[in-house]
């Protein structure tokens, strides 16, 4: 992480906190964790096509599934990923 370049915002309803990456490192960030100490961390995943298809993999057959299963579930793509919204195809 970059320090200086990282900010906290705070408001009586909400909180932002915004990372910046150091310049030798790339690519995506999968996941974050959060909490008040380090005993008590909560492990978030950032929308990615990857993540989405995860949780919705698990969602469809949470239990081991045979392969006739994973391959009749359907095909899911992160089309755009907004501060309101998102937007997903599934086929």
């Amino acid at each position: 992480l970059m320090a200086p370049e990282s900010s906290v915002s705070v408001s009586a309803h909400n909180a932002v906190v915004g990372l910046a990456k150091a310049p030798g490192s790339t690519g995506l960030w999968d996941k974050f964790s959060f909490g008040l100490d380090l005993s008590a961390l909560q492990e978030r995943l950032f929308v990615s096509e990857e993540n989405v298809d995860g949780f919705l993999g698990t969602a469809f057959c949470p239990s081991p599934c045979s392969q006739s299963a994973l391959e009749s579930q359907p095909l899911i793509e992160v089309l755009d990923v907004t501060e309101d919204r998102i937007q997903i195809r599934v086929e």
